[in-house]
């Protein structure tokens, strides 16, 4: 008697193939599943968790797991939900967050739908996240124990239907345990692989020679300019530059610069000192609440985080119909527009959304 029946995305990489075999050993029923995200033309096949190179390991730890595995193609949804997304968060002026887009759309939505045509009770992951189930039946998504990996930030808009069917097999370990468990399961060549730390569909992770390719329409001169309007110079496309940014502005005035914003209908880029990128306030819309609902009918405290590796901080956050209204209790440096904001109560993630705007 197994423990369920369980689809696992395999990326080729460490920690899917160490989810795998941990489930295999735990006594589950275990199918390999490699998700195709992208598209030939799209370029960047061999690049990331979805190219050639990844596919064959994926299949070689399948083959040692003695499980059954495909490559389930999802690359039209990819690029009509992720890549789509990312090219409108740019013409928007907004710096796109296309893990959590995929992880939405695809690995907990497309996948999900796949593991019921395959008959599957779960899906399972290599991310680092953990879900626990309160004595009254609701799913919580919690940090993961080693907080240099957790991942729980790009997962926040799970709900409770993706929460009750997720596995996270990684959840509680370490890296570096997880790279000991898969020499202990034999797979000496993906123990040693490295990180992927770049998106996916972008090679190299060159964005803006990506863009340059797929959106050309954004190569248009425009005006870099200081708080008060003055000209400093010229840029050759806002999709270049993201709030905070130094390097590569082109400018000098005798003081260190910043993006502070990017104002897409003008053209223009404004750039400042390290002090104005300091905001108090901020707004956001697709909001997901991991329990369905917001903790509370009015404004509720949280700690609020606006970026994979930043801090929490300590916030009061007002819901409005599909808006949110995230008010700091100290100010937070470079809050990107495009980027999610994400609300923690302990270890619990409560749910997010994406930011807007910031003041």
């Amino acid at each position: 008697m197994t423990k369920g029946r369980v689809l696992v995305g395999m990326s080729g990489g460490v920690d899917s193939s160490v989810a795998a075999c941990l489930l295999v050993e735990q006594g589950y029923e275990v199918l390999g599943s490699h998700m195709k995200l992208v598209h030939l033309t799209m370029g960047g096949v061999d690049h990331g968790c979805c190219g050639p190179d990844a596919r064959r390991d994926a299949t070689l730890v399948a083959n040692r797991l003695g499980i059954p595995f495909e490559t389930f193609d999802v690359s039209d949804e990819f690029e009509e939900t992720v890549i789509d997304d990312y090219f409108g968060e740019h013409e928007a002026g907004r710096t796109p967050n296309p893990c959590a887009r995929c992880n939405e759309h695809i690995k907990f939505g497309a996948f999900l739908r796949r593991a019921d045509e395959l008959g599957c009770d779960f899906v399972a992951t290599g991310h680092y996240s953990r879900a626990a189930r309160t004595e009254d039946g609701r799913w919580r998504l919690l940090r993961a124990a080693d907080p240099a990996k957790d991942q729980s930030y790009v997962l926040h808009m799970m709900g409770q239907q993706q929460l009750s069917r997720s596995l996270f097999p990684l959840g509680e370990m370490t890296k570096d345990r997880t790279r000991a468990e898969a020499r202990r399961f034999g797979l000496l060549e993906i123990a040693t692989k490295p990180d992927s730390q770049e998106v996916c569909f972008v090679p190299d992770d060159d964005h803006v020679g990506f863009l340059e390719e797929f959106l050309p329409r954004m190569i248009r001169e425009g005006e870099m300019v200081d708080t008060e309007g003055n000209v400093l110079g010229t840029h050759q496309g806002s999709f270049r530059y993201t709030i905070g940014q130094r390097r590569g502005l082109g400018v000098s005035t005798g003081q260190p610069n910043y993006v502070l914003d990017i104002d897409t209908a003008a053209n223009r880029v404004v750039v400042g000192s390290d002090e104005l990128l300091s905001r108090s306030r901020l707004v956001a819309d697709r909001l997901s609440w991991v329990a369905g609902e917001p903790p509370s009918d009015g404004p509720f405290e949280a700690a609020a985080r606006v970026r994979y590796k930043g801090e929490d901080t300590p916030a009061v956050i007002e819901v409005e119909g599909e808006i949110g209204k995230v008010e700091f209790r100290s100010p937070v440096r470079a809050v990107a527009p495009g980027q999610s904001v994400v609300f923690y109560r302990g270890e619990e993630c409560l749910g997010g959304g994406r930011i807007l705007e910031a003041f």
